[in-house]
């Protein structure tokens, strides 16, 4: 069964502190079109750097995850995505005055609260999944970590935590589906051992920490006047050391609520695939550098099965995402130099379009008219057309900008096209755009053969 992509159907915003810098953020939520994905934009910079939310931007994984690009950095976003994730919202642009999104209670339910007042809408574009063929594993033997995707109908996952801690035992967690997770995962906060709380203090790591975000296990013996000083530091008129090894600030909402917790951080670490999974996730112990680097591996995979090596194959006469008027709307060409006929597929870093070629072409006239050819500069600006469509959906406003191709590598001419050929373009990214400079690889299809391919690079420009 199909389903239509989702935004939200007007901006919210929410504030609070950062965890780490113990900044006031403000947060704002906007709505985005189709095919936009998640990015993230720091308003306090006045550059207008889009941050995509992509795997190949993550630049930390200590303390949760960072993404960074074109020197522009957003920190701790897990809990976001999460929340847009677990809505099954497709398309957000989120802004934030600071580099650190609030840390708000040490979970993502302020963000869905938030999320879900402002309303979400259906929007006309049909979501793409990656759903598995395979098993996807992935291990690391020395944090004792093991995560595996099995090919399934819809998004699930099963987490088991194990800190080897008397204080804080062996728990399990699941989301049969996505449905679950505005009720059962969205509260769960965040937890830590009294050590490492120890050791972020004394690093003053976490300014905007104040007991009111996170569960603390306490693991080791403290006296009376550790305890008051620890209150003292977090502004409480007393703390205890509760039975369970937890101190009594706050009460745990369920019995597992950190394995929970851990489930959560994978809905949001996953998002940075770039596309929503049909799979069943089972993790041993994940963490932030694990999910991250899972999520690499899980985005190869997804790469190697489009890449031209595969033989992929597409479907021209499925219906149209774009329309030739719709085009029109976002490329500046125009007959007979426009080259596409509609746009049948598109995901955040990827797009597939189709050209009938048929004898009434203009260029047919004197171009060898007697055994009809396509000239192959022309199936070039075709594949390049196909690319700006891909290249204009990472903007709020693309009718205000033009894509100019400035560079074409590696261009490879297999087969010839004639009248009565579909010419199928399928571009994907190759990585994140830096400075308004896209790069992305081409290749054009007549059935499963492959015609021409090209590697590209696009500068966009404010017309």
């Amino acid at each position: 069964m199909s389903e239509n992509q989702r935004t939200i159907k007007s901006q919210v915003s929410i504030s609070g502190v950062g965890l780490h810098t113990g900044n006031e953020v403000v947060i704002t939520f906007k709505p985005a079109p189709e095919n936009y994905g998640y990015k993230f934009r720091r308003t306090d910079l006045n550059t207008g750097t889009l941050v995509d939310v992509d795997v190949d931007n993550v630049v930390d994984t200590s303390r949760g995850t960072s993404i960074e690009q074109d020197g522009v950095r957003i920190d701790t976003v897990e809990h976001v995505l999460a929340a847009l994730a677990g809505l099954r919202i497709d398309n957000a642009l989120i802004e934030l005055n600071q580099s650190e999104t609030p840390i708000l209670d040490g979970s993502a339910r302020l963000y869905v609260e938030a999320l879900l007042s402002a309303g979400i809408v259906e929007q006309k574009a049909l979501r793409t999944y990656y759903e598995l063929t395979s098993n996807i594993t992935y291990s690391n033997a020395e944090k004792k970590v093991e995560m595996i995707a099995i090919p399934a109908n819809e998004f699930r996952v099963s987490v088991m935590i194990d800190y080897e801690s008397k204080v804080l035992q062996s728990q399990n967690a699941s989301m049969r589906n996505l449905d679950e997770f505005k009720d059962e995962i969205s509260s769960c906060r965040t937890f830590v051992f009294l050590h490492e709380l120890e050791y972020l203090l004394n690093n003053n790591l976490i300014k905007g920490g104040d007991l009111s975000n996170a569960i603390v296990f306490v693991d080791r013996e403290m006296s009376r006047t550790e305890l008051d000083h620890l209150a003292h530091l977090f502004n409480k008129p007393r703390i205890e050391v509760l039975k369970e090894g937890i101190l009594n600030h706050l009460a745990l909402q369920y019995t597992n609520e950190p394995a929970r917790h851990k489930l959560l951080d994978i809905v949001g670490d996953l998002t940075l695939v770039g596309m929503p999974l049909k799979a069943h996730i089972i993790a041993t112990r994940p963490g932030h550098y694990s999910n991250v680097q899972f999520a690499k591996l899980i985005k190869k995979h997804i790469k190697k099965e489009r890449s031209p090596e595969t033989g992929h194959t597409f479907d021209p006469g499925k219906p149209a995402l774009y329309n030739v008027n719709q085009i029109k709307n976002i490329l500046p060409h125009r007959p007979p130099f426009l080259f596409l006929d509609k746009i049948i597929e598109m995901g955040t870093d990827y797009v597939v379009g189709v050209k009938n070629v048929t004898i009434n072409e203009p260029f047919f006239v004197g171009h060898f008219p007697d055994e009809p050819v396509m000239p192959g500069v022309l199936m070039i600006e075709a594949l390049a057309q196909n690319g700006g469509i891909l290249a204009m959906s990472t903007l709020e406003d693309p009718q205000n900008y033009i894509t100019l191709f400035v560079k074409i590598d590696n261009v490879k001419f297999r087969h010839k096209v004639v009248p009565g050929d579909t010419l199928v373009f399928f571009c994907q990214f190759t990585g994140p755009m830096r400075r308004g400079l896209i790069c992305m690889k081409g290749v054009a299809y007549v059935g499963s053969k492959i015609v021409v391919e090209a590697e590209m690079m696009a500068q966009i420009q404010r017309k």
